[in-house]
C-alpha cells in the first residue's frame, strides 16, 4: 500500500513537471512568434499571442497547431496622404501547419476584425469633414453622416468657386449620409448616398466628388481580406476571412 502511495506522489510530481515545461515552452513560442510578427508585419509595437490547446508539445512535436490568437492592437490605414489608426485588429488562426524547420507557420484558415473610430474616420476625411453615427435606420444600411462647410470642403478638393458664388455658399454646411463599402479586401469606401441642395447650379456633384473617399487598411495578417463592414454607435467594425494564412516566416 505505501508503495502504491508512493508511486501516485511520483505521478503527481512528474505531472506537474510536464504542465510547468508545457507551460514554459509555450509561453517561449508566443514570445519568439510575437517577434517575427512584428518584423514581418512591420508593426509599430509587438502583438499579443495566444497559443491554445493542451498539451503544447504534442502539438509541436506533430508540427501542427489548434487554433492561435493574435492581437495586432493598433495598426495604420490611409487616405489621401492622411494616416490614422485601426484598432482593436485580431485575428483567430486554425489548423495551424509550423513549416521550414520551426521558422513559419500557416493556417488553414483565419477569422480576422477591426475596428475604426469615428474620430479616427474624420481625420481621414476631406478637411473640415467630420465623419458620425448617422442612427440605427441608417446604420442598418451601412451608412454614417458626413458634416463639413461646403466652401472648406470644396476647396480642401481642390474645387475651385468662382467669387460670384461664394456668398451664395458661405457659411453653409452640408450634411450627406455615405454608404460604407468594401473594396478588395482591404480598401473602405464611402460614398455619398443622399445630397444637399445648394443654391449654386452644377455643384452638388462637386460636394459628392469632394466628399466621397477611399481609406486603405494595411497591416492585417497577410491572406486575411475584409469582406463585411458593420456600422455601429462607436464606429465601424470590419471582419474577414482568409485560407492558407501565413503566421510568420
Amino acid at each position: 500500500m505505501r508503495a502504491v502511495r508512493i508511486l501516485l506522489i511520483i505521478g503527481v510530481i512528474l505531472g506537474g513537471l510536464f504542465v510547468a515545461a508545457d507551460r514554459l515552452a509555450v509561453s517561449m513560442a508566443e514570445s519568439e512568434a510575437a517577434d517575427k510578427i512584428r518584423t514581418s508585419q512591420g508593426l509599430r509595437s509587438t502583438p499579443e499571442i495566444s497559443i491554445k490547446g493542451f498539451p503544447f508539445l504534442t502539438q509541436v512535436m506533430a508540427k501542427e497547431l489548434d487554433e492561435v490568437g493574435i492581437n495586432l492592437g493598433d495598426i495604420t490605414a490611409t487616405a489621401g496622404g492622411r494616416t490614422v489608426n485601426v484598432t482593436e485588429v485580431r485575428a483567430e488562426l486554425t489548423d495551424v501547419k509550423i513549416t521550414n524547420n520551426y521558422s513559419s507557420a500557416v493556417a488553414a484558415r483565419a477569422d480576422g476584425s477591426a475596428r475604426i473610430s469615428y474620430a479616427d474616420l474624420s481625420q481621414a476625411a476631406p478637411s473640415g469633414a467630420k465623419v458620425g453615427y448617422a442612427g440605427a435606420e441608417r446604420a442598418a444600411k451601412g451608412q454614417v453622416k458626413v458634416v463639413g462647410p461646403v466652401l472648406e470642403v470644396l476647396e480642401s478638393a481642390g474645387i475651385n468657386v468662382p467669387g460670384t458664388f461664394e456668398g451664395l455658399l458661405k457659411g453653409r454646411v452640408a450634411t450627406v449620409y455615405s454608404t460604407v463599402q468594401l473594396d478588395g479586401g482591404s480598401t473602405v469606401k464611402l460614398k455619398a448616398d443622399s445630397l444637399p441642395k445648394l443654391p449654386v447650379p452644377g455643384f452638388d456633384d462637386e460636394i459628392r466628388r469632394a466628399l466621397d473617399y477611399d481609406l486603405k487598411i494595411d497591416g492585417m495578417p497577410a491572406g486575411i481580406k475584409l469582406d463585411r463592414a458593420e456600422v455601429t454607435e462607436s464606429g465601424l467594425k470590419f471582419t474577414g476571412t482568409g485560407t492558407n494564412v501565413s503566421l510568420v516566416g
